[in-house]
């Protein structure tokens, strides 16, 4: 895909979205069901997923752990963003890669030290890109990737989260 088939592809959703705000918002939805050993399994939309606890808190290593999920979205949305905004300005870029680390304190989710945090305390998000681009426009593209990053954007800004039990 190139500049012009990614804007012929978006400008009637554009125009749609900037006619009909109210249209462009889209509930997005996950579901799971808890299962046997501490598990609970996650359609993704392509296969199912069987997450459970990460070996640093005991699990076996056989499931996944929604922590790497989430980075793995991470990864898979700065991946898709980068992509788009190449191709709409027209960069030469060949190949690029991905990588997001998260550092984690078990001793947070574990209850092993009030004091630790539960959660990611840190992440990293890196970009091996191979292309023909300046500074500037390096600059442009991971500035711009990190704008239109729906993760990104949600982990740097996070939304309030409603918990309820029904």
């Amino acid at each position: 895909m190139d500049a012009t088939d990614l804007k012929t592809m978006q400008a009637p959703i554009k125009a749609r979205y900037r006619d009909e705000p109210g249209a462009a918002v889209v509930t997005l939805k996950a579901e799971g069901t808890i299962g046997e050993g501490l598990s609970c399994s996650v359609q993704t939309g392509r296969a199912l997923v069987e997450a459970g606890l990460h070996p640093a808190t005991g699990g076996s290593g056989l499931q996944a752990c929604s922590g790497d999920m989430l980075l793995e979205a991470l990864v898979a949305c700065a991946g898709v963003t980068l992509n788009a905004v190449a191709t709409a300005l027209d960069l030469r870029v060949r190949a690029a890669k991905v990588k997001a680390e998260g550092d984690l304190d078990f001793r947070g989710t574990l209850g092993v030290d009030k004091e630790a945090p539960v959660g990611f305390r840190d992440i990293r998000l890196t970009f091996d890109i191979d292309g023909d681009l300046s500074e500037e426009e390096t600059a442009t593209l991971l500035k711009l990737t990190e704008r239109y990053c729906v993760v990104y954007q949600t982990l740097k800004a996070a939304p309030p989260i409603t918990v309820t039990a029904r």
